[in-house]
């Protein structure tokens, strides 16, 4: 009843658990069973591992959260010898969420996943592209679709590219990773924000600038996904700031064929059952076969 595709990717149910706010699953099998879930993406994971930024990462906003974590995380090797075995035991798909900071770290480590038996790769483009002056390697078409070009002529997994909603048009940059041979896409990632400390006249965040999620972005990420959804013919995964089974068929309605879950996870990690439970009841009552009959209902 809840089952869907990104691609050839058969997921049980449409809820994807987002990059950063998960782990690897085993974090919250405390909550509930981890394998309920139609697929897990990764903590995002760079060649050689990172020590994340300095400073406070974390800020709480009116229904939401500003963080600056830098994408810390161990590397790819680590994570190869030492995470993929236990996240790839869990009964639910498995995606590496893989950034970088130059055009060699990503080709890096695209090859060395090649070994590991994953369903997706999800290309972080939201990196600063260290040899390019710092800009995001997202923020414009032509380094979204060559840098996504590069991966997805070197892994023998698909690849869906996560879109940043801080650059040129998001459906455009959606059209040129299509084009660049993107299998989907997965958006929004989190939007440009601040926080002043006002007690000390100073940013909150070291780097001044952090990436804001939860449910204050929900209905920016719903208009960016209905969008994109118009303007290619790959699939769309949806997420920002979801936090109902309300949200999850809003996403499905304008083109979305699953959905990520990231912030409300800290917030209720109880969610995910709830949300299931309301989806299959959302089906009973509207006589739906497959939830998937809904899907780009919205034109």
């Amino acid at each position: 009843m809840l089952e869907t595709r990104i691609g050839k990717l058969k997921l049980k149910n449409p809820l994807i658990m987002a990059s950063g706010t998960y782990g690897y699953g085993e974090e919250y099998r405390r909550f509930y069973d981890p394998s309920i879930v139609g697929a897990i993406s990764s903590k995002g994971l760079t060649y050689a591992g990172k020590d994340g930024n300095s400073g406070i990462r974390i800020w709480e906003t009116p229904s939401g959260i500003l963080n600056s974590i830098g994408l810390e995380n161990p590397g790819i090797e680590h994570f190869c010898q030492e995470e993929y075995q236990e996240m790839r035991s869990l009964d639910t798909g498995l995606i590496v969420n893989l950034g970088g900071n130059s055009r060699d770290d990503y080709l890096r480590g695209a090859e060395r996943l090649n070994d590991l038996d994953i369903d997706l790769i999800e290309l972080n483009i939201s990196c600063p592209n260290v040899k390019e002056g710092g800009l995001l390697f997202g923020l414009k078409c032509d380094s979204a679709a060559s840098i996504t070009r590069e991966v997805v002529d070197l892994s023998r997994h698909p690849v869906m590219v996560k879109l940043s909603p801080n650059g040129d048009p998001v459906a455009d940059l959606a059209q040129s990773v299509q084009e660049a041979g993107a299998d989907a896409v997965s958006l929004i990632n989190t939007v440009q924000g601040m926080a002043v400390d006002i007690a000390h006249r100073k940013p909150v965040f070291d780097n001044v600038y952090a990436g804001l999620s939860g449910p204050c972005i929900f209905p920016l990420a719903l208009r960016m996904v209905h969008q994109v959804a118009k303007a290619v013919d790959i699939p769309v995964v949806g997420l920002g700031g979801i936090a109902s089974a309300e949200d999850v068929l809003a996403m499905l309605m304008v083109g979305a064929s699953a959905v990520q879950i990231g912030t409300m996870n800290f917030h209720d990690p109880f969610l995910v059952p709830k949300i299931l439970q309301d989806l299959e009841a959302y089906c009973h009552e509207n006589h739906l076969e497959n939830i998937s009959e809904i899907i780009a209902c919205i034109k």
